[in-house]
């Protein structure tokens, strides 16, 4: 006798990922946005220089990779939590504001000017505000 097995995804399951892909969109057009306005709109020229190196010019691609990769990373910690703790939720949130307010020391330091440090903070810090609720709204309460 055959036994056929199925895998069924529950709604919450698809709505889950649907909710959070959407939110690491959500956050590359944020920072692509702030960029934009900062690039094109205000004029600014976004270069950053790290250490005695050369100053390098911030473009779209490198904001699309970099917002990208936080957000998956960000997504996978997340993921790992809920299948390793019942307080996910709370102790993603507290890490990922941790790691919002951390990011912060890279313009800060590897911003060539004011305008280009205030510019870049604005940047990470409409990320977090977008991609932060974005991930959690839809993980499980404690």
């Amino acid at each position: 006798m055959a036994t056929t097995t199925r895998t069924y995804r529950s709604a919450a399951t698809s709505s889950t990922l649907r909710t959070r892909a959407l939110g690491v969109a959500g956050a590359i057009i944020a920072a692509v946005a702030v960029w934009a306005i900062e690039a094109s709109v205000l004029g600014l020229h976004l270069d950053i220089r790290f250490g005695t190196g050369a100053a390098q010019t911030i473009g779209v691609g490198f904001i699309v990779g970099a917002t990208l990769f936080a957000s998956l990373l960000g997504w996978g910690v997340l993921t790992l939590l809920e299948r390793r703790t019942l307080h996910a939720r709370a102790i993603w949130t507290a890490m990922a504001v941790v790691v919002v307010l951390a990011s912060l020391t890279l313009p800060l330091t590897a911003g060539t000017t004011t305008s280009t440090k205030i510019a870049l903070v604005a940047m990470h810090l409409a990320v977090g505000a977008v991609l932060i609720p974005a991930l959690r709204s839809v993980s499980p309460r404690s």
